[in-house]
């Protein structure tokens, strides 16, 4: 079953949910497609058990991490490593709260989450509403990491930086009046750190919990 886990999360890193197959994974295992019934019931299951596999991973990171006196530290902890685990992989993102429902690892990260919340003067509401907006946190920033870059990017005709500076430079050129905003960020677009923006948000989100836990 590790094998099997373990090469259909390739063929997702390789090109996400489409691509994978129980034809193509028996192809990657060299082996038959009813070879691979032996162990899941079809698709949907295999991508199931491909989600809880990857989790168990950050489970295990976090695992030794946590703990400490202060609540939000640990919530930082697991919020990067989840981030950490998604960001080469949008195909998780996208499947990260499927089975919320079952006893399995996407629960139990969950359940971690929440327990820190716990350890926080918050309402019950407060809490269900902190853990989403992490993890809205965490989904929304690798979603937007993980969109298809332009075909000039993907084949080398341009790199990253140069492709947003185009963005850059049309910004700087628009009426400062009209869009002072946009003015006084250009800089900071222009050949930004994606992952730099995600602990920002991060933090600006994990402060405001701290507020509401101490009003």
């Amino acid at each position: 079953m590790e094998a099997v886990l373990t090469a259909a999360v390739a063929l997702l890193d390789e090109a996400g949910a489409p691509a994978l197959t129980l034809r193509a994974l028996a192809t990657r295992l060299g082996t038959g497609v009813g070879s691979i019934y032996w162990y899941v019931s079809g698709k949907d299951d295999l991508i199931d058990r491909a989600v809880d596999h990857v989790l168990a991973g950050v489970l295990a990171t976090v695992e030794g991490q946590t703990g400490g006196i202060d609540p939000i530290d640990d919530l930082r902890v697991m919020a990067v490593a989840l981030f950490d685990a998604v960001v080469d992989r949008p195909w998780l993102g996208a499947q990260f709260m499927r089975n919320i429902d079952i006893q399995g690892n996407t629960l139990r990260l969950y359940e971690e989450l929440g327990q820190q919340t716990l350890r926080l003067d918050l309402t019950p509401r407060q809490r269900f509403h902190a853990v989403s907006a992490i993890v809205s946190v965490v989904v929304g920033n690798t979603a937007d990491m993980g969109q298809e870059p332009p075909q000039e990017v993907i084949d080398g005709t341009v790199d990253r930086d140069t492709f947003l500076g185009r963005y850059a430079e049309t910004w700087r050129a628009l009426d400062a009046e009209e869009f002072p905003f946009v003015h006084d960020i250009v800089d900071e677009f222009d050949g930004h750190d994606d992952r730099e923006q995600f602990l920002a948000a991060l933090e600006l989100t994990l402060a405001g919990l701290r507020l509401q836990a101490e009003a």
